[in-house]
């Protein structure tokens, strides 16, 4: 070769060098496998204690399944004592229905490298779920659009370490409550290829998210697509409502977290023994019940915690006691044998502010220490869950890099050890030039891509911009990168013509 062929040599792989930094590269971790051991914070007496007490709630005071006849002569078969809507489960029923249940399920995604895996020493990461509100630095506080909603997708589908698409990250009001699953729906399929959840508000509505699902996986034969939420009226009752999904899903073997919704003081005692208590007894109801449907039909044991102020009646988020439950629901779901739902990014803050960092920061790593397996509102919960925060959501997918770090351990590799650089360097020495050091600087430590290190005189050249604005400039750039993950045409299609007959054949319903 020339020299002048040489010099071109050179710089084209310059510029392919070049290029290649500059170029958008979607990426997404798998999903987190711990080689941490989970914080148990109850000790074998006090398992027992709640045990025993949870079967004492079922056998003697009973839990309410309401406007479902069906159940009530399902729970009457299997042996429970019925009367009127009240079911009463002998000590011992629950467990053993839910022995059926699987201790860990994969979740399949349109791209197979997305696929999870629920369960064992697992954990998966999904977005907020359920607010009527946004909120962005731009435009305040303000009532959820669908274009809010496929906003929300595309960031999740552009999180390096979020693993799954989630649900209904936000309840986008400008379409009728009849009809809006289906753009939902359609939004998680095609805008990204990660895992998705299905619709829980009726039972029509679940079974539109199977049918929508067999036209994108094609006939499901077992295979699990979808996980739901079924939240628990507590204390004790189960409606109508979110039964009827749980009976779809579970005759289709797609999963349901089965997850009481606890405000401790309000909906559960103001205590943790006894609140753990009542947890135990209704996720053991709600999960023997799946098993009755369908047996070997996949479930997550969840339970959503949080405590009440008792000057304003407000939730209070990040704090000890909420912990503390968490940390014991674990335990109790790891005894059952069952994968665990619980934590997320949570915070009562009005703003992705200080009291958002210390609030979001404390229940991340209550879920992680806690041997979670699916944590749902992983990132861009505010204000208790009322609002999904764009810029929130970008600073809290950030900071999920953490726990992959953390529940990753300690590296004991030859080349962690590092003694190869002690002795390079020796006494007085430092090791910024070391060989170590330049084998390892890039991966050494785990870099944030929205706070910011930067000397003062230069944060001010800059603009001077706090972590809100910051984060901002990030929702922007990820969805101006934003390329949509491609899907076979007819599929693409097939699932809009879907969408089109079903929205003709419902009524539209704001109710």
């Amino acid at each position: 070769m020339t020299d002048q062929g040489r010099r071109r040599a050179r710089g084209g792989g310059g510029a392919a060098r070049r290029a290649e930094r500059s170029a958008v590269r979607i990426e997404a971790a798998r999903y987190i496998e711990r080689a941490i051991p989970d914080l148990e914070i109850l000790n074998a007496e006090a398992l027992e204690i709640i045990e025993t007490n949870a079967e004492t709630v079922l056998a003697e005071i009973g839990v309410t399944f309401a406007e479902n006849p069906a159940a009530l002569d399902r729970w009457r078969a299997a042996g429970a004592e019925v009367e009127g809507e009240r079911v009463r489960l002998p000590r011992g029923l629950a467990r053993k229905l839910c022995a059926t249940a699987p201790a860990h399920f994969t979740q399949i995604a349109r791209n197979p490298e997305r696929n999870v895996e629920v369960g064992g020493r697992n954990l998966v990461l999904a977005p907020v779920y359920g607010p009527p509100f946004v909120h962005d630095v731009d435009g305040g506080r303000r009532y959820a659009t669908i274009e809010d909603f496929r906003s929300f997708v595309k960031l999740g589908y552009m999180s390096k370490w979020l693993h799954h698409s989630g649900g209904t990250v936000c309840e986008p009001t400008d379409i009728p409550v009849s009809k809006r699953h289906l753009d939902m729906l359609h939004a998680h399929m095609t805008l990204s290829d990660k895992p998705f959840m299905g619709s829980v508000t009726e039972p029509s509505r679940a079974r539109d998210s199977v049918e929508m699902c067999e036209i994108l996986f094609g006939p499901l034969e077992g295979r699990t697509a979808m996980t739901s939420l079924i939240n628990i009226n507590s204390p004790l009752t189960f409606d109508a409502t979110m039964m009827g999904a749980l009976e779809v899903y579970a005759e289709a073997n797609q999963a349901a977290i089965i997850s009481p919704f606890v405000v401790g003081g309000a909906m559960a005692p103001a205590s943790v023994a006894g609140t753990l208590t009542q947890v135990l007894a209704e996720v053991m109801a709600g999960v023997a019940y799946s098993q009755l449907v369908r047996p070997g039909a996949p479930v997550i044991a969840g339970t959503f915690v949080t405590s009440i102020d008792m000057n304003s009646g407000a939730p209070t988020f990040g704090t000890p006691e909420a912990s503390q439950i968490t940390y014991g629901m674990g335990q109790l779901a790891r005894r059952l044998g069952l994968p665990y739902r619980s934590a997320g990014a949570f915070t009562g803050a009005k703003l992705p502010d200080a009291q958002a960092a210390y609030e979001t920061s404390n229940s991340l790593n209550m879920g992680l220490l806690s041997g979670v397996n699916f944590m749902l509102h992983a990132c861009g919960w505010l204000e208790g869950g009322l609002v999904a925060s764009f810029e929130k959501f970008v600073m809290d997918a950030d900071q999920l890099g953490i726990l992959h770090r953390l529940a990753a351990g300690v590296d004991m590799s030859e080349e962690a050890q590092a003694m190869d650089a002690i002795r390079e360097v020796g006494p007085g020495g430092h090791y910024l030039g070391c060989s170590h050091t330049q084998r390892n600087f890039k991966d050494a430590f785990w870099r944030s891509e929205v706070l910011d290190y930067k000397p003062y005189e230069t944060w001010v050249e800059d603009g001077a911009r706090d972590t809100p604005k910051i984060a901002a400039a990030r929702v922007s750039k990820l969805l101006g990168d934003y390329v949509q993950p491609p899907l076979d045409p007819g599929i693409s299609e097939a699932l809009d013509a879907y969408v089109a007959r079903r929205k003709s054949e419902i009524t539209d319903s704001f109710a």
